[in-house]
């Protein structure tokens, strides 16, 4: 089975140009990640790749439900989806990251279904209930598109109650298993090396080092100091973190940094194999490794690249996809 080959990218400066580099490369979509503690806005920056692109999809990885109202989620994704001809897809999640980053537990998922539910709802041009009263979009003639509109929903679906809840709600999932039923695209990190370069050496550290980190942010959120300092340098770490800042406001350290940049205190963890997955290896062995995951019905990859020079990252992934 061959696998589409798109890119993941936060909201920022260089979200338009790199979605234009992008699409110049052949990549099926560029997704936009949501967490308005790390990032800006991902609206504003699909609006203006949508008037940038012609051809590359456009989606969201993923949209938090508590960030915007029912109303405004409907009325966002309107105009993105028309902006871009619809090339929009809207994938939904809990709001893991985006959550904890505030001290927040992530929502539940009959929250994330009703709020799907009614969103989806307001697109189809519907009366929905919001908070006990009727809703519908009212936009008049010339203001948005005609409802219904078009637009993909997707969830990101990791655990096996999530999978089934997809199946009830969603046009396909982002996550780590296959779905029975709907199409399903995961994430993966990674760089391609030059021609006889050590896997140990800076440049690719400086690469994949943000995504590598990941593992010691959630195991410190989630499970505290006992799951972070069961970690090779989680001990260290943590008390790096916990020196900085009282107990209450620790969360607004654990996730500096998060999948763009390194820390000076993340430094030291990087290297070690227990962050995101990635594919790491010259072009032939980044190209297998796509095929491997094609063979497993993955229908897309979202390449998730980062460090200091993303375009880098993004044309030799590419180039490795298409030899």
């Amino acid at each position: 089975m061959t696998v589409e080959l798109s890119c993941g990218l936060p909201p920022g400066p260089a979200f338009g140009d790199l979605a234009v580099l992008a699409e110049k490369l052949g990549y099926a979509r560029v997704w936009i990640f949501d967490s308005a503690p790390l990032w800006e806005d991902p609206f504003v920056h699909l609006a203006l790749a949508a008037e940038r692109t012609s051809r590359i999809g456009l989606g969201t990885a993923v949209l938090i439900p508590s960030e915007r109202s029912e109303m405004a989620m409907a009325s966002a994704i309107a105009a993105i989806a028309r902006l871009s001809g619809g090339r929009f897809r809207a994938c939904f999640g809990t709001g893991a990251t985006a959550r904890r980053t505030m001290g927040r537990r992530p929502l539940t998922l009959r929250a994330l279904e009703e709020y799907v539910a009614a969103v989806r709802g307001l697109l189809a041009g519907e009366t929905v209930t919001i908070e006990d009263q009727p809703a519908r979009m009212l936009h008049a003639e010339g203001l948005a598109a005609p409802r219904p509109i078009d637009a993909e929903i997707w969830l990101s679906a990791f655990g096996p109650r999530a999978i089934e809840l997809a199946a009830r709600i969603a046009d396909g999932i982002v996550g780590q298993s296959v779905h029975p039923a709907l199409p399903m695209a995961t994430m993966r990190a990674g760089t391609v090396l030059e021609p006889g370069e050590d896997r140990g050496a800076q440049r690719v550290g400086e690469a994949v080092g943000p995504w590598q980190v990941v593992a010691f942010h959630e195991a410190y959120a989630i499970g505290g100091a006992a799951a972070v300092d069961a970690m090779p340098g989680g001990q260290e770490w943590r008390e790096a973190l916990e020196r900085l800042a009282p107990e209450g406001e620790r969360h607004l350290l654990a996730y500096e940094g998060h999948v763009t940049h390194v820390t000076e205190r993340d430094l030291p963890l990087v290297g070690y194999d227990h962050g995101f997955p990635t594919l790491i290896g010259e072009a032939d062995e980044i190209r297998d490794g796509l095929e491997q995951l094609g063979e497993r019905g993955v229908r897309e990859v979202i390449y998730t690249p980062s460090g200091p020079d993303v375009a880098r990252e993004l044309r030799t992934f590419s180039a490795a996809a298409r030899r």
